[in-house]
């Protein structure tokens, strides 16, 4: 099993809910995608898309905090 520090995955802002949603959506979207395809495989979502997420294919975007 492959273990991804979150901190390593984090740039900074970006809190660990955001990281756990974002890979989450992340990961329907690939089951979705193979389900369409009809793609069998042995690689979990989750872990594809944490992947994903660690090689920063995808990144966290929040808004910015307004300091009024």
């Amino acid at each position: 099993m492959r273990l991804a520090s979150v901190d390593k995955m984090l740039q900074g802002k970006e809190s660990r809910y955001a990281l756990v949603m974002g890979v989450a959506k992340r990961a329907r979207q690939i089951a979705q995608d193979f389900e369409d395809k009809g793609i069998i495989t042995e690689e979990k979502p989750v872990l594809l898309a944490v992947e994903d997420f660690k090689s920063h294919k995808y990144n966290i975007l929040e808004p910015e905090e307004d300091n009024e």
